[in-house]
């Protein structure tokens, strides 16, 4: 493993991916270990102007449309960001390719091909070298999302969409090494040790 890695967050609203990023972002800096933290969509400026337009509430674009919005934010990121640190800084990413996949294809039904070739023109060699997927129940993920102030577009979706996302990742996730399942139902402190252990492996 490269130790200066591609490190994604990956999960549905309220699985604990951003709590648990920035646990990682914290050891890092706590180390003096150079690094990046972005997120999707997000990252760059012109990628966090895509972000408001995806994730207002004013929004209702439609589902291909989406899709071509959180690609275009993630080539601006590709091309101004990862780029010119991959392998020589740690990368940390809330969220990456694997969420369009599991949002697009497997919550709304958006050809895998078609995210596939997308995916594969944009990120070209810079792919991930750790996943973790952050999953969460229904009870824990619908008392999360009472607890935001701010709900934007893609907070509001039923149980059965997020439902579907989730076993989404759990798909993609399936029998493959470099993937760690965290169970956010657990406890912050066991999940952080995991992690931790985790982290220091790929470093």
């Amino acid at each position: 493993m490269h130790k200066k890695p591609l490190i994604v967050f990956e999960g549905i609203e309220g699985s604990g991916k951003t709590t648990h990023i920035n646990f990682v972002a914290k050891l890092l800096k706590k180390r003096k270990k150079k690094f990046i933290k972005i997120r999707e969509p997000g990252g760059v400026k012109n990628s966090e102007k895509i972000r408001k337009m995806i994730l207002s509430n004013k929004s209702n674009f439609n589902n291909l449309t989406d899709l071509f919005l959180y690609m275009a934010a993630r080539s601006e990121n590709i091309e101004k960001l990862i780029s010119k640190n991959y392998k020589k800084r740690i990368i940390l990413v809330d969220r990456f390719t694997d969420s369009t996949m599991a949002y697009q294809h497997y919550g709304m039904g958006i050809s895998r091909k078609i995210i596939n070739l997308l995916n594969s023109f944009i990120i070209k060699k810079y792919k991930p070298n750790f996943t973790f997927i952050n999953i969460v129940n229904k009870k824990n993920l619908v008392d999360r999302l009472k607890k935001r102030k701010n709900k934007n577009r893609y907070d509001k979706f039923n149980f059965t969409f997020y439902n579907k996302v989730q076993k989404g990742f759990l798909k993609i996730s399936r029998n493959k090494q470099n993937y760690m399942i965290i169970n956010s139902n657990n406890s912050i402190k066991l999940n952080r040790k995991k992690i931790f252990e985790k982290i220091n492996k790929l470093i």
